[in-house]
């Protein structure tokens, strides 16, 4: 079976670090940056890494990036080498395109030039820290809409035992728990049947006001 392969244009924090994620989960990525240095200290992480111009066409060409199942375009403040360089992932034919966008204009643009997925790094993590101060118990947080999440929180102690059945989040408080990270395994699926004890993670995905209300109301739960 082929192994899925990755290029990620633009190796600073977030390029490097996604890039570094790939390859821990078993995939071949390609890092591309103009910075001979940046290129050189990433070298020995990833399958291969060459100092290149992304928006030179032909370059990428040369690097037979239309072979790459997905193209990541990770510039950090060169909005116009970021335009360019996505452009060119969907004219040599790439698969997916993703691309970082640092401002809302930006990111209407590569929309506009269809980028498959505009990621927002610094404006994300900012919502997934807000949502973790405000919430004692949550863990970590997903937007899937505006109004719809998947958040990791805490099981309180009022919780503790408790079979699913029994808390009913969704006739309740109309969100479900669908996963349950116990002593470094994950019960996916649960049932009705299945406890709760503290310390363990529930995954739980619903409409927002409902996941609120649910983490409020928890340690009142008979």
């Amino acid at each position: 079976m082929k192994t899925q392969q990755f290029v990620v244009i633009g190796l600073g924090r977030f390029g490097s670090s996604l890039a570094l994620e790939l390859i821990d989960l078993g995939y071949e990525v390609l890092g591309i940056d103009k910075n001979e240095e940046v290129v050189s200290d990433m070298s020995d992480y990833l399958t291969h890494a060459v100092v290149a111009d992304a928006t030179d066409e032909e370059v990428l060409k040369s690097l037979g990036i239309r072979n790459f199942d997905c193209g990541i375009v990770a510039i950090g403040d060169d909005i116009q080498m970021s335009i360019l360089a996505a452009i060119l992932l969907k004219d040599l034919g790439v698969r997916t395109v993703v691309a970082k966008a640092i401002s809302v204009l930006h990111g209407r643009a590569l929309e506009k030039l269809g980028v498959d997925r505009v990621i927002f790094p610094e404006r994300d993590m900012g919502v997934r820290v807000a949502h973790q101060l405000v919430t004692p118990n949550l863990l970590d947080y997903i937007e899937l809409s505006k109004e719809y999440s998947i958040v990791e929180m805490k099981v309180p102690e009022t919780l503790d035992c408790k079979t699913l059945n029994e808390i009913n989040t969704r006739a309740k408080f109309g969100c479900s728990i669908v996963a349950i990270h116990r002593e470094g395994k994950i019960i996916v699926a649960p049932t009705a049947m299945d406890q709760l004890h503290t310390g363990d993670i529930m995954v739980i995905i619903g409409a927002n006001g409902n996941i609120d209300r649910f983490e409020s109301e928890a340690v009142n739960v008979n």
